[in-house]
């Protein structure tokens, strides 16, 4: 399997684009549940094979990657019957671009393995089926521009809707059916059912220019299920260190609701980082919670323009403070944020297995 991916990266593009033309040719049907843009779809599809075949060796991590992916699916209407579909049209597109390794040996270690990828999904999707919806209605009661491309959209869903501080989910809008984009829930669970998110307005989104610029209260999305694991473990006094960039602060609030909801008074430093004072746009909202909350520091970082807040890159102001040693960190933001916070705090001497954040591979995707 890997020699095969190996072989098909260079041309990764090509291949994925032959899969679905024969999948669209050879099943029509099946198109109705795909978005009406396919580019970020096509490379979704190539990143969820190499992590298959990264993980085809650890079956545990491969089974907890495969059953997200099979309870997530259920929001496009994936049925048990499709699979085979796309399996067929798989092999077809790997037997013509890994020429060069394709034997029957191949083909049958592809066939053995995504025979058991299918059904880990389908198994994943059933036992979800049980006990949760496919998806959420969710009518906007709120929608508040905070600056020209941020907007605060909260949403009451149609049914009880449970999810832990620090989640995402993913949304979808009236305007452009089947696409999804994910989005971290900004506040800890609230006894009125409300949930909100903190959205910005990027070029070529057509989600999030659709719920800041287009969205209105009485407008109704839909919400996948909550996924993610930059949730505060509850069970340790450990302090948090909470690094939030852009709209990366929207979960890191709602990690500080919650450890003031479960009445702890540990030590909360969070770090808000953004590149102009302006777009410090929930900056007073936190400034509130510390004056609440004896065990909540907040500094605002700017990185650009005259400022009177702490200046420079997010991560290099962070590294300033500590020690950090008793401290587990948090961090949400862009990509590349994430990606300099991560080697800042492994430097410090921060272990890997105490930080924690969102995906970057859907971060991207997003």
């Amino acid at each position: 399997m890997r020699r095969t991916l190996a072989e098909i990266a260079p041309v990764a593009d090509k291949a994925t684009s032959y899969f679905y033309a024969l999948l669209f040719i050879r099943h029509p049907d099946l198109r109705a549940l795909f978005p009406a843009a396919m580019d970020a779809q096509r490379d979704r599809l190539f990143k969820a094979l190499l992590t298959a075949a990264e993980h085809a060796d650890d079956a545990a991590a491969l089974t907890e990657y495969l059953s997200r992916l099979g309870r997530g699916h259920r929001k496009y209407g994936t049925l048990p019957t499709h699979y085979p579909a796309v399996g067929e049209c798989l092999i077809a597109a790997l037997t013509r671009y890994a020429a060069a390794c394709w034997d029957e040996a191949a083909e049958a270690a592809w066939v053995r393995v995504y025979t058991a990828i299918s059904q880990i999904m389908i198994d994943a999707a059933a036992e979800d089926e049980a006990k949760s919806p496919a998806w959420w209605q969710a009518e906007i009661v709120s929608h508040e521009r905070r600056t020209r491309d941020i907007a605060v959209v909260t949403v009451r869903p149609d049914q009880p809707y449970p999810f832990l501080a620090g989640q995402y989910t993913s949304l979808e809008t009236p305007w452009w059916p089947r696409t999804w984009r994910h989005y971290s829930f900004s506040a800890a669970p609230r006894p009125d059912g409300l949930l909100s998110f903190h959205v910005k307005a990027v070029p070529a989104g057509w989600v999030s220019n659709a719920l800041v610029h287009r969205a209105r209260p009485g407008d109704v999305l839909r919400l996948g299920p909550p996924t993610g694991s930059m949730i505060v473990d509850h069970s340790t006094d450990n302090g948090l260190l909470c690094l939030g960039g852009g709209t990366g602060i929207a979960p890191i609030k709602a990690l500080v609701e919650d450890v003031a909801e479960h009445g702890s008074r540990r030590p909360v430093e969070v770090f808000y980082g953004a590149r102009r004072d302006d777009d410090l746009y929930d900056i007073d909202t936190l400034l509130r919670l510390q004056r609440s909350h004896l065990w909540l520091s907040v500094r605002p970082v700017v990185s650009d323009g005259p400022t009177r807040r702490l200046s420079g890159q997010l991560p290099q102001v962070v590294r300033q403070y500590g020690p950090w040693n008793a401290y587990d960190a948090y961090l949400s933001g862009p990509p590349g944020m994430i990606r300099s916070s991560i080697d800042a705090l492994t430097r410090i001497g921060i272990p890997p297995d105490r930080i924690r954040h969102d995906s970057i591979d859907e971060l991207m995707a997003s």
